[in-house]
């Protein structure tokens, strides 16, 4: 029970009766508000029926409904409910307090789990001189994805044909089908040896064969938890969160075409290891959505032998090459990998560097910050050379642009023939 502005105010009427009239009076009626009181408390004590309705599962940054629900509609003497639910850290709820219940948009902006409390109910009695508290709902776990949305956008584009890459182009019997499947009209962007031209001549218009999309490849997303992925990139979390998310968008569009996805997930220890299988995305998703960077060194030698021996395969890196003595132990370790499978690393660029190299100078400080800026773009390009000398191919993009970088890495390496 808590008392209201309402009756602190009435509480001075009886010390005002007991100056005037006697300390007799003042105190009858200062019971018989503390009766009044009392009463209205009982009525506010009574339970409330309401409901929260919150997600089990929103993606990072993405914004989702939380609503909670007062029915009072039975209440004799009616009630005011105020609702207010409480935000954990990492987690945005706005508004955060309603009258008569709660419509709200939750945001999270950390990956993981999370422990959302009960929504506060504030009951005021018909009265409105005292207050009770109530709890709507129980604690409710709260599980934060990766950017799913982005990543079946993508999956979406490539299913339907409007993934677009300069650098992929359909190449027939060599390319993304190796198995006749039918023949089309013929597309301008379709190579020479894909015109049919037994059908060519009896149609009379240009004609081009149709190839089935190879299916049962493999690709594997491996993923650096260490403490180089654990630098902050504005506005789209840290590197670790950049990497999943395209990691993920891999992962749905190798469902899409009918390949099988695994994932290894390691700092010095291997945390996370699934085998490539059918429908890997989903299981992809549920194994690595809570991973945090960690304060430690990588050991990229012990991730790469969890599979190095497997079926040849696509294996995406996904790391910060920072400068030459950070990769080093990343340049002894792809050797194990390039013997058999076709490697990518991956990582994003700091538009922070852009920005400092993209902007006049206007005082002397932004021209240390270009020059230091500089410096560590060259130590980034001396480490990507040693990397690509080790046998990896290396991939560097805004972090906006690494999922979409990743998966039209993935549709050359098919085109190519390279899986």
């Amino acid at each position: 029970m808590s008392p209201t502005p309402r009756s602190a105010a009435a509480l001075a009427a009886p010390a005002l009766l007991a100056l005037v009239f006697g300390p007799l009076p003042g105190a009858m009626l200062a019971a018989a508000l503390a009766g009044a009181m009392l009463a209205d408390a009982l009525v506010a004590r009574r339970p409330v029926r309401a409901q929260r309705h919150a997600p089990a599962i929103v993606a990072r940054a993405i914004a989702a409904r939380l609503a909670v629900s007062v029915d009072e509609s039975n209440s004799s003497p009616p009630r005011s409910v105020r609702v207010r639910q409480a935000r954990v850290p990492d987690v945005e709820i706005s508004p955060q307090e309603g009258d008569g219940g709660l419509e709200a948009q939750i945001h999270a902006l950390r990956r993981g789990r999370h422990m959302l409390p009960p929504a506060a109910l504030r009951v005021r009695g018909p009265l409105g001189l005292a207050t009770w508290d109530h709890a709507a709902g129980e604690p409710s776990e709260l599980l934060v994805y990766p950017d799913l949305p982005a990543a079946r956008r993508l999956a979406l584009a490539v299913r339907t044909g409007r993934f677009r890459d300069s650098g992929l182009q359909t190449r027939g019997p060599l390319g993304l089908g190796t198995e006749f499947e039918s023949i089309r009209d013929y597309l301008p962007d379709d190579d020479i040896r894909q015109v049919n031209w037994p059908a060519t001549a009896r149609i009379g218009r240009p004609m081009s064969n149709q190839y089935r999309v190879e299916q049962d490849r493999d690709v594997i997303c491996v993923l650096d938890c260490g403490r180089l992925m654990a630098a902050p990139l504005a506005g789209a979390g840290t590197r670790l969160d950049a990497a999943i998310d395209a990691a993920t968008a891999v992962g749905l569009v190798a469902d899409e075409l009918g390949d099988r996805c695994g994932t290894v997930a390691f700092d010095a220890v291997v945390h996370r290891r699934i085998a490539p299988r059918r429908r890997g995305g989903d299981a992809l998703v549920r194994a690595v959505f809570d991973l945090q960077p960690a304060p430690l060194d990588s050991d990229y030698e012990l991730a790469f032998r969890q599979i190095a021996s497997s079926k040849r395969a696509l294996v995406i890196v996904f790391t910060d090459l920072i400068d030459e003595v950070a990769a080093r132990s990343l340049v002894a370790a792809v050797p194990v990998l390039a013997r058999r499978h076709e490697v990518v690393v991956a990582g994003v660029v700091d538009p922070d560097l852009d920005a400092a190299l993209g902007s006049a100078p206007a005082r002397t400080l932004d021209v240390y910050r270009a020059a230091a800026a500089l410096d560590v773009l060259a130590a980034r390009q001396r480490a990507a050379a040693r990397v690509r000398g080790a046998g990896a191919r290396v991939l560097e993009t805004p972090p906006a642009a690494l999922a979409q970088a990743c998966v039209a890495a993935y549709l050359r390496a098919k085109a190519r023939a390279r899986l």
